[in-house]
This record gives structure tokens, C-alpha cells and sequence, in this order.
């Protein structure tokens, strides 16, 4: 039987994690078997604002449910709510605030995969 092209990357077991950072990150795929891309589900809760940051690769977030606002920390304010995305170039600063009643929910995928080498906290 030829071999398949097709690999499976078990399922790490990790669940959703709470970070310096002040959110909940579970980490759907992270592998270095596959170093172009990874993606993880970010929780924030209401009233909290992540930590200004950036990364040294592109994400862009997809917001599955909740509402906030994410900023550069330059005073440039952009809303998001379920369905959104948003493009985040490699060494721009970012932080999330959610300002709705409930979780704000958002897929972080980065290109290429995230390390935490590449994070870099810019403040509170």
C-alpha cells in the first residue's frame, strides 16, 4: 500500500490555559510539523482589556461571538463583533478590550505559527 501524503496531528489534550496576558487561550493547532500556520480560540472576559502586545508574525482574529473593541495603542479604535476579522501585521502593537455583557470569543490565527518567543509585551 503507497503511503498517504495525507498526516494527523493528534489532538495535544491541552484545554484553554488563562495568560499573563489577561485572557484564555486554547491552542487548536501548534506543531512544528507544521510551521506555516497556527490557530488558536482566545476568550476574554467582560470588562477586561487584553495587554498591549505585539507578535513577530501576522494573526489575524475571527470573532465567533461577544463584542469589544481592538485598538494599537495609538487611540485608533476599531469595533468588532461575531463575523469580524481582523488583519494584524507582524511587530504591530494590539490589545483587545471586550465591552459586552458576556465572553468575547475570537480564532487566532498566525502566519506564520506562533511561538511564544515571538511575543513581546509593549505594557500594561
Amino acid at each position: 500500500m503507497p503511503e498517504s501524503p495525507l498526516r494527523l496531528i493528534p489532538a495535544s489534550g491541552r484545554g484553554e490555559v488563562s495568560t499573563g496576558e489577561r485572557c484564555h487561550i486554547a491552542e487548536l493547532l501548534n506543531d512544528p510539523a507544521v510551521p506555516g500556520v497556527s490557530l488558536a480560540r482566545a476568550r476574554v472576559e467582560a470588562g477586561v482589556t487584553t495587554q498591549l502586545h505585539a507578535l513577530d508574525v501576522r494573526e489575524v482574529y475571527i470573532v465567533e461571538r461577544g463584542a469589544g473593541v481592538m485598538d494599537a495603542g495609538d487611540g485608533v479604535e476599531v469595533r468588532v463583533g461575531p463575523g469580524d476579522c481582523v488583519d494584524i501585521p507582524a511587530g504591530a502593537a494590539q490589545r483587545i478590550r471586550n465591552d459586552g455583557p458576556g465572553d468575547l470569543v475570537f480564532l487566532c490565527l498566525c502566519l506564520p505559527r506562533f511561538t511564544p518567543e515571538g511575543y513581546a509585551p509593549l505594557g500594561a
